[in-house]
């Protein structure tokens, strides 16, 4: 659409009415008319009629000389936040990290024995691995499933230490459930994960969690690429930072 069409289609006045809702919000305790006018722009009998368009669809509540917000808007909120996954709004923040790299960007959850993948962003190389929503993986031999692993608690940790089916995938899985207790406690301190060809061989990948405003891991997304591409050492170099920054966005957008 060329500009004239964006200025022909541009309803002002609307636009003016936005402003006026975050100038509100900006302001809990209430604003007077006039200092609305003056924050806003407007003379007097536009922000007025502003104002009172707003109380009367519910928006605003009027309390003397003062306007502010209702919680309606706050039920709209809720309403679009509650018609979408938090991974349709995180996906836009994964697909950058894929494309940084040129990699798969993925989510997963924790159930069972098993990561769920929750969200996927492919990378343009092929994976012998089929992944795609749905996939469920064993959580002991890949990264996302170490990092949301150390989320447990003791005895939850401790019960799947002892009872998960743990077996060779490649020469290099760990199998030793002692030391697949210390990669998860590893997991824990670091604040990441990164898993060199315990799932295939020529896979290598690096997650980290995803956490609530309580601290609690509740889901983990991650980079996975080939061994030829990145070496562990420039997986922690180079693609953590890009999940780190991923992981602050996400989480701040939905938790804090």
């Amino acid at each position: 659409m060329d500009e004239q069409g964006v200025s022909r289609d541009h309803v002002g006045s609307l636009e003016r009415g936005l402003a006026v809702m975050e100038i509100l919000a900006r302001h809990p305790a209430g604003m007077t008319l006039t200092e609305m006018a003056e924050e806003a722009g407007l003379t007097r009998a536009g922000a007025r009629r502003f104002l009172l368009t707003l109380t009367a669809t519910g928006y605003a509540t009027q309390s003397g000389r003062l306007f502010s917000l209702s919680p309606r808007l706050l039920t709209v909120a809720r309403t679009w936040l509650g018609g979408a996954s938090l991974w349709t709004f995180a996906a836009p923040i994964m697909r950058e990290v894929a494309g940084q790299f040129d990699e798969a960007c993925n989510a997963a959850v924790l159930s069972g024995e098993d990561v769920v993948y929750v969200a996927r962003i492919p990378g343009r190389r092929i994976l012998s691995v089929s992944l795609d929503v749905g996939t469920r993986l064993p959580a002991y031999c890949t990264s996302m499933g170490r990092v949301l692993l150390s989320g447990l608690g003791t005895d939850e940790l401790k019960s799947f230490l002892a009872e998960a089916k743990i077996e060779r995938r490649t020469p290099k899985t760990i199998t030793n459930r002692a030391a697949l207790g210390k990669a998860i406690d590893a997991a824990r301190a670091d604040d990441f994960a990164i898993v060199d060809e315990e799932l295939e061989l020529g896979l290598r990948s690096i997650a980290v969690p995803i956490c609530d405003r309580t601290g609690k891991t509740v889901a983990a997304i991650n980079v996975s690429t080939q061994s030829a591409r990145f070496s562990v050492e420039a997986m922690e170099r180079e693609i953590l930072p890009a999940l780190l920054r991923a992981k602050q966005r996400i989480e701040e957008f939905f938790f804090v």
